[in-house]
């Protein structure tokens, strides 16, 4: 199925007078159904969760051995502070009808809370809403959530909707044009060998024998929300595909290169509106002192569509994505009756260009090409990507720069933004004020990015990602196939830490600047190295540079970008000086773990004093200096040696 693109259009069903009407049916039996003529979704009432989706000839495309709670459901992840983690599958207790025409049905499942509910309870208001509309081959869902003043203090780590669909019938799953595959079954899971962690299982066993000795783990199709805009099933007999569209990523948490889950193994799709996946704790969930919240998660679109036997399956992914386009352009939707969710008109708009001043690239201004902006809740610079609570608005500039950040809900932001190839974070000196209808422009904006003198060095490109290091070639016995044909997504293979090992049995990385090469000799992690029995050491990387003159006008500049860091810490030394700098003990994200590539960003300015350098050969030492696991490390996205300053 993988790489057709000759397919017939699908027809597609919109709303008008010729589609059969919506029709909603509240049975006595604990159900609500709503049927348009395409689909027809069956709800348990008054909990809100989706029992059956029934479509073409399949009566129920969800799993039917699964209880009905466990089919189509949100849930939140939380906990009180240090107590256990707890699973809220946000059952509710009240069923309303919110509009009911032959155009649309939108109905409610709601719950209020109270203290004296039990203790397994998750402290929020919850309105989950679901839409079907005439003619639509679909079912549009959003929930609203909310915290009202002085309720008890909380960590909200994930907030998503599931679908656990047919395990008999869908068996192809595709997450982009080029990450799309035949599935192992939920079966193979359980009769295949555990890895270093649960979530990766070597198949031993697999009931499609072509997937003997493969490696499935969930992480390996996780995604940018940037990308992550349609992803989900086909299956063969019928010939139906299931697709989850999110048309935008304003209700999504930590930025447009948070990357999260997508589909899996299940066959599960998930729309993860937020969790701590690739960020860790440090993405802000924590509410604390009775801190009221409220937000609307959604809408998302539930997409279904089918095609003849004779045609190829790939007609599917094909018209999902026009379908996607279509959902991105309609967005915002005019159709949600919530008055918590703001109609186009009642949004503003920023417009502006981003231009980088750095002397040592160029006496002029320099355009901020293809940067990332983007409007979030008010912060220290960069702190987007920890933020989890309110909206987020990003869009990326063209080659010169310019901007424009449309369709924001009224409220006060940080503008922030991120250049490819320079390296920080930029933020707007003043707060935003959007106003219903506004439009403001900014005119030209300026970033000075951190810069203390003329790079000597530099080692990678400043893109916020380990991508252009040395990847090495997967286990071959702990292979995802998928990724073998893709050079760029080498990274997703399982146990590539572990290659470091093999690499550097005793010594660790020596990159010798002028004569080395990054793509080659700078391994992509700076991970532990085992020694035995599960025990593992620290190591030092070094780089070694020369110096025709030290100049003693003043101190020399180390910048340090990280990609991401999981319970590590970087310690830096020049010669055979005592230490110069540490990071202290950092980050959370585990993307060493979970082929992410990146995490967090983390940006360190080191001063090295002239007088530790020589003339001659200099050598830098880099040691993660945290050896409890073979998961603790650092991902550098750039490292820049700077002289001083010429006055």
């Amino acid at each position: 199925m993988h790489g057709f693109s000759m397919c017939r259009k699908i027809p597609r069903t919109t709303s008008n007078s010729s589609a059969l009407g919506v029709q909603l049916q509240v049975t006595n039996h604990q159900r609500v159904v709503i049927d348009n003529g395409i689909i027809q979704v069956t709800f348990s009432s008054p909990d809100g969760e989706v029992i059956g989706i029934k479509y073409k000839e399949i009566d129920n495309l969800l799993e039917i051995a699964n209880k009905e709670q466990n089919r189509g459901y949100w849930d939140v992840v939380w906990n009180r502070p240090g107590e256990h983690i707890i699973i809220d599958k946000l059952q509710a207790t009240d069923f309303e009808i919110i509009m009911e025409n032959e155009d649309q049905v939108e109905v409610s499942f709601s719950k209020k809370w109270r203290p004296s509910m039990d203790k397994f309870t998750v402290p929020l208001n919850i309105d989950k809403r679901y839409i079907v509309r005439r003619g639509s081959s679909g079912l549009y869902l959003y929930t609203i959530l909310e915290r009202l003043e002085g309720w008890p203090d909380v960590d909200m780590d994930q907030i998503r909707v599931v679908f656990k669909l047919q395990n008999a019938k869908f068996h192809f799953m595709a997450v982009s044009d080029d990450r799309q595959r035949i599935m192992p079954m939920p079966l193979d899971r359980i009769t295949g060998q555990p890895l270093a962690y649960p979530e990766a299982v070597l198949l031993t066993n697999p009931i499609n024998p072509k997937l003997r000795g493969e490696v499935d783990d969930k992480y390996q199709y996780s995604c940018e929300d940037k990308d992550n805009k349609v992803h989900g099933w086909i299956s063969n007999d019928p010939p139906v595909g299931f697709w989850m569209i999110t048309p935008s990523n304003e209700f999504r948490a930590g930025g447009p290169i948070k990357q999260d889950l997508t589909s899996h193994v299940g066959p599960v799709v998930l729309n993860m509106f937020t969790s701590t996946h690739y960020a860790g704790k440090d993405l802000n969930t924590k509410y604390r002192n009775g801190e009221p919240w409220k937000k609307v998660l959604g809408p998302a679109y539930v997409y279904l569509n089918s095609i003849s036997p004779s045609e190829d399956p790939q007609a599917l992914w094909q018209d999902a994505k026009e379908q996607m386009s279509i959902e991105v352009k309609r967005w915002p939707y005019n159709f949600p009756q919530s008055e918590d969710f703001p109609s186009s008109d009642q949004r503003g708009s920023v417009l502006g260009e981003l231009r980088v001043r750095d002397r040592y690239i160029s006496e002029r201004l320099i355009y901020a090409s293809y940067a990332y902006v983007g409007l979030a809740a008010p912060g220290d610079v960069g702190s987007w990507q920890m933020e989890a609570k309110g909206y987020q608005f990003w869009t990326q500039a063209n080659k010169k720069g310019i901007f424009s950040i449309e369709n924001v809900r009224a409220g006060k932001y940080s503008l922030y933004a991120w250049v490819p190839g320079i390296i920080g974070d930029y933020k707007y000196s003043v707060d935003i004020i959007i106003q219903p209808g506004s439009k403001i422009e900014l005119g030209v904006l300026v970033y000075d990015p951190p810069r203390n003198g003329p790079t000597l060095w530099e080692i990678g490109i400043p893109d916020r990602t380990a991508t252009e290091f040395y990847v090495p070639e997967a286990y071959p016995t702990l292979m995802n196939k998928l990724y073998t044909d893709l050079p760029t997504d080498k990274f997703r293979q399982y146990g590539l830490w572990e290659k470091y090992a093999d690499l550097y049995p005793k010594n660790d990385v020596i990159y010798n600047v002028g004569v080395s090469n990054y793509n080659q000799d700078w391994f992509f992690a700076h991970v532990t190295r085992e020694i035995g029995n599960r025990t593992y050491e620290a190591t030092t990387w070094q780089i070694i540079f020369e110096l025709d003159n030290v100049n003693p006008i003043g101190d020399y500049t180390l910048q340090v970008a990280l990609a991401s860091a999981t319970h590590s810490e970087l310690q830096v030394r020049v010669n055979a000086h005592r230490r110069l700098f540490t990071t202290g003990l950092i980050g959370k994200d585990n993307a060493i773990a979970r082929h992410g590539i990146h995490g967090l960003y983390w940006l360190f300015s080191i001063q090295i004093p002239y007088f530790q350098l020589l003339e001659g050969n200099n050598t830098i030492y880099l040691t993660q200096k945290r050896s409890e696991s073979p998961f603790q490390g650092i991902m550098y996205d750039y490292i820049r040696l700077e002289v001083p300053a010429e006055t």
